[in-house]
């Protein structure tokens, strides 16, 4: 399949897949709770899963349980930057930690500057989202790399209209090197679909380890493939699912 120009190769069977979800498996939405997986492609993730032997993993900045209700249990599901990985059929914990105060109050004060951004807790990882008001942009990072959060073990990423204040380990990059490790993960190639900064870490792991990375949609990017939508993902993985 070739789209914008870059050919994607087919995934063998003997391939680790790993997935984003927001922007690369479901279309962004300005309200991140009516983001769903399309009619279908269930059905289709279950095909691929079931020929990998299971080695598939959605691998989103979601909290872990947000994620579990928005994609079938019968795969690996990893939430919250890699911070909390889910096996075939085990459950989010009903505790997952919580960010420092002095992180939460500082990101609400700026969350209060700036009318129209609104905040998303996700376990221990906090999102700034100001899809409403793009316009901040430029200003409502500058306060923030201002707030001091590095100082309590945290550091800042910007994504599609959002920042999100993380734990240095959390990382879709050192996520998937992990899994790499395990069963039945290990000894493959591992192949990621991604669309945001935050997956620009988990390219670089797999180009490492001698993986296939593939960027949905434009943007800079260490992916050595490229398709240009969401619709795109859904045809390639429909493509190798045989259906």
């Amino acid at each position: 399949m070739t789209q914008m120009g870059m050919e994607v190769p087919p995934l063998d069977a003997g391939d680790a897949l790993f997935l984003d979800f927001d922007g690369t498996l479901a279309g962004l939405q300005d309200d991140p709770e009516t983001v769903f997986l399309a009619p279908g492609m269930a059905d289709v993730l279950e095909t691929l899963a079931r020929r990998l032997d299971g080695a598939l993993a959605i691998l989103s900045g979601r909290d872990a349980g947000d994620l579990s209700a928005r994609v079938p249990g019968g795969f690996w599901r990893i939430g919250n930057h890699g911070l909390i990985p889910l096996a075939p059929g085990v459950s989010a914990p009903d505790a997952r930690g919580a960010a420092p105060d002095a992180v939460r109050a500082a990101m609400e004060e700026v969350s209060f500057r700036f009318s129209g951004t609104r905040i998303e807790v996700k376990g221990p990882v906090l999102a700034l989202h100001y899809r409403q008001v793009p316009e901040v942009a430029v200003s409502l990072g500058k306060a923030l790399a201002e707030a001091g959060l590095t100082s309590a073990g945290y550091r800042l990423q910007h994504g599609k209209f959002v920042f999100e204040a993380k734990p240095q380990n959390a990382n879709k990059g050192r996520a998937l090197a992990r899994m790499m490790l395990e069963p039945p993960f290990a000894g493959r190639r591992p192949v990621m679909i991604g669309d945001d900064t935050t997956d620009e870490d988990a390219f670089r792991e797999a180009n490492r380890l001698g993986g296939l990375t593939v960027k949905v949609g434009a943007g800079d990017t260490v992916a050595r493939h490229r398709l240009e939508s969401v619709t795109a993902v859904h045809d390639y993985l429909k493509e190798l699912a045989g259906v």
